[in-house]
């Protein structure tokens, strides 16, 4: 559906854009633009759209009629995502039908194939949503073939060596070669299919990251504010070391009510032990980069540990976060938590799942690895919500127009079987296992040892979990005998 068949311009296209309602049809908006190739105008065509269970993103196509010059782009809509995402697909030789996995690449991603030592940094492909092979490796053999003939008139010798990369490539297209595709993305938005969803697969690996300040810098959300947005001291900077932190929450309580439920503040702070003391500490906001606080304090949870709950917020654009890590020292043994899901009350269990843990439920044979969904403060019934979610948007082309019959079906045979799983039609099991041994399950009864379905053990960690979580490297020889000299 066109725009009257009219050629717009950027703003009324924005305009358009985020006035459509979410359940309307988003037109197809054209926009005359310049053709790079020939200098005439050409037309692009703009459409949002939202891939199902994915998010939402911008078409963007390109076609000139003077020299038939087309090209085509997706840019994501959506907001950033909390961590950074790495994906390794190994495609061993003679394994055709891996190649033919469901890529999307976002315009921070970059693409590595290791064993050529041969990287696609993100400027050189914008985002696109194509196959492994046909929309990546193709388009930068394409790449580097355009330019062949000028370089042998110049350089016959980097044109020789560029010729015989060329052939290192092609052996990939035609399977004849085992190489790893690694798509490595600081914003998080990127994806790789994995047929066998949710199940793992042995031949792909996902890990999640913390972005460096570097990368974030790149993705624009570092920005430095300007005097004009500079807060004035005496009405908004509520972080200012003059003013005690008492006064803070005089002055920020009416905006605290307007953006937060009181009620759910107060039960989730006054069901364990309550703060003696909140501290700050200052910081910069995820979405504006203008500078704010972040506040924290410890807390005991009875039959677990000490834990520190962190929450910042922004008055500016009302940016806000919370989050907990466990305190206290690194326990020597890992942890791993098995409850039996029997009635209602086992959905209200309250879970800490943290950034290391990994979460599984044999009946469904599902498993998550450490780092998916990051770390969750929430219930056995939230949690499965949450993890139903998840799988939906990161594999939502499961679901599409395009996917096949078989896909559909496997999808919706699963989505059956994990709501039947919170309409407690049979009993299940969940199991979430953590080599820091910082995610929690509360017990049924006051006392732990009473709760039969709860059932918690203790391992020796092995040497892989150790190095993942660089404790093999640590040394704290000095600190301990520094501790030791100062007693």
């Amino acid at each position: 559906m066109e725009s009257n068949g009219q050629l717009a311009d950027i703003r009324s296209v924005v305009e358009g854009v985020g006035a459509e309602d979410d359940t309307s049809v988003a037109p197809l908006h054209q926009i005359e633009s310049l053709c790079m190739r020939c200098g005439e105008n050409g037309i692009t065509r703009l459409l949002l759209t939202r891939i199902p269970h994915f998010r939402e993103v911008v078409l963007m196509a390109f076609e000139c009629p003077h020299c038939n010059e087309r090209n085509n782009e997706v840019q994501f809509a959506g907001q950033l995502q909390p961590k950074g995402c790495q994906y390794r697909l190994v495609v061993p030789s003679g394994r055709t039908e891996i190649l033919n996995r469901q890529v999307v690449k976002s315009d921070s991603a970059t693409i590595k194939i290791p064993e050529l030592d041969f990287e696609i940094p993100p400027e050189a492909q914008r985002g696109s949503l194509s196959t492994v092979v046909e929309g990546i490796i193709v388009r930068a053999l394409d790449g580097l073939q355009a330019l062949q003939d000028e370089r042998k008139k110049i350089d016959p010798e980097k044109a020789a060596a560029i010729d015989q990369f060329l052939e290192k490539l092609r052996s990939l297209l035609s399977g004849d070669s085992t190489f790893t595709f690694v798509l490595d993305d600081p914003a998080g938005n990127s994806y790789v299919e994995n047929p066998y969803a949710p199940s793992p697969d042995p031949l792909l690996s996902i890990r999640f990251y913390e972005r460096t300040p570097e990368q974030t810098a790149a993705l624009g959300f570092l920005s430095e504010p300007t005097a004009a947005e500079e807060p004035a001291p005496e009405e908004n900077n509520l972080m200012s070391d003059a003013v005690p932190h008492g006064s803070v929450g005089l002055v920020a309580g009416r905006r605290a009510i307007a953006q937060c439920n009181p009620d759910e503040v107060a039960a989730a702070l006054c069901r364990y032990s309550a703060p003696e003391e909140v501290d700050t500490l200052p910081t910069t906001c995820g979405a504006c980069g203008v500078k704010t606080v972040t506040r924290f304090f410890a807390t005991k949870i009875p039959y677990f540990r000490e834990v520190i709950i962190m929450a910042s917020s922004c008055d500016i654009c009302g940016y806000r976060s919370s989050e907990l890590k466990a305190g206290g020292e690194i326990p020597p043994k890992g942890k791993r938590i098995t409850l039996q899901v029997k009635n209602l009350r086992d959905l209200c269990r309250d879970v800490i799942k943290s950034d290391s843990a990994s979460v599984k439920v044999p009946e469904l044979e599902l498993e998550l690895t450490s780092g998916t969904l990051g770390g969750l403060v929430t219930t056995v019934e939230g949690l499965i919500t949450k993890i139903c979610e998840s799988l939906e948007r990161i594999h939502g082309f499961s679901l599409g127009d395009s996917s096949d019959e078989w896909k559909k079906k496997k999808w919706t045979d699963f989505k059956l079987r994990l709501s039947q799983l919170l309409s407690l039609e049979d009993e299940w099991t969940l199991i979430i296992d953590d080599a820091l041994a910082a995610s929690f399950v509360s017990p049924a009864t006051d006392a732990i040892e009473d709760d039969k379905q709860l059932t918690i053990e203790e391992y020796e960690r092995t040497w892989e979990q150790n190095e993942e979580l660089g404790l093999n490297d640590m040394d704290t020889s000095l600190a301990d005998t520094a501790y030791q000299t100062t007693n």
